[in-house]
């Protein structure tokens, strides 16, 4: 086996290596910043719905008080607000979604699903946890979500107390069946928000594709410098000494000077084979006046 084959193996064999290890730890990388960069989006989803329900609350239902007297109007409820906000998100798109679900909504429209009505539960079960997230199949695919408690306040007893001193349009609007007997503090409901998973990850796979294809071209040109590096400073020069010693070993006198060409090493190598040969000629030449 030659030397550049020996050498072109080994090259392969660290490269394999050293790829297999770099790709794992980029792929450990980019899967924590892909998971980080869907957890934001959920984070900044909940920012951008609890600003609409504090705008919602100072400054759109003090426009609507006097009309309340006359016609319930949803549209100075923040709860209302925030979920018909994002409603116009999810139609532009559909695998981001926000719900403010809760466990007895007036609002038909807001009663949680079993699987976030469980996510409540657990809200009420342990009364110090600030929200809960996961991973969770959709039929748009995988998405995380992100939940924080939504608890009654003294403003939200002011409709869901009891059904007799909720307001009369709001009775009108939705019955007096659902959204009643909310204590203060009491866990009702969660905000919850679901982001695709896919985009993320779909990412994180292409960059790390691109940073391997990227480490490979590299070593290519790499093992290619190297190789002709090899050929011309140690390879061929070697071939021309091996060839000149083949003649010299069978008495050639007419073969040339080892060349000293290539690296140190080689022309040092070149440089004491021609000091040999010059005392093997002399030696020669002593024994021939002799005989």
């Amino acid at each position: 086996m030659s030397l550049l084959v020996r050498v072109n193996i080994a090259l392969v064999v660290v490269f394999a290596i050293g790829a297999t290890i770099t790709g794992l730890v980029c792929r450990s990388i980019l899967t924590r910043d892909a998971e980080r960069e869907i957890r934001s989006e959920a984070e900044l989803m909940i920012d951008g719905a609890l600003a609409v329900r504090d705008y919602t609350s100072s400054e759109i239902a003090p426009l609507l008080r006097e009309q309340m007297q006359a016609r319930f109007l949803p549209q100075s409820i923040p709860f209302y607000a925030a979920t018909e906000h994002f409603l116009r998100l999810h139609a532009s798109r559909p695998d981001y979604s926000y719900q403010e679900a809760t466990l007895n909504p007036t609002d038909p429209r807001d009663r949680a699903t079993d699987w976030q009505s469980d996510i409540i539960q657990r809200f009420r079960d342990d009364p110090t946890a600030r929200e809960f997230s996961g991973e969770r199949d959709t039929p748009m695919g995988r998405s995380l979500y992100l939940a924080k408690p939504i608890r009654a306040s003294s403003e939200c007893l002011e409709c869901h107390g009891t059904a007799a001193s909720a307001p009369p349009t709001l009775i009108a609007r939705y019955g007096s069946s659902n959204g009643f007997g909310w204590k203060p503090g009491d866990v009702i409901g969660a905000q919850v928000v679901s982001v695709p998973v896919a985009a993320a990850a779909a990412r994180a796979k292409r960059a790390l594709r691109a940073f391997l294809g990227s480490l490979a071209a590299v070593f290519v040109a790499l093992l290619l410098i190297v190789n002709l590096v090899l050929y011309y400073l140690v390879v061929r020069p070697v071939r021309r000494m091996a060839q000149i010693a083949d003649r010299v070993s069978v008495g050639d006198s007419s073969a040339p000077q080892f060349s000293t060409g290539g690296g140190a090493e080689i022309a040092a190598l070149a440089r004491a084979f021609n000091r040999m040969r010059t005392s093997l000629d002399k030696a020669l030449k002593l024994l021939e006046g002799r005989s």
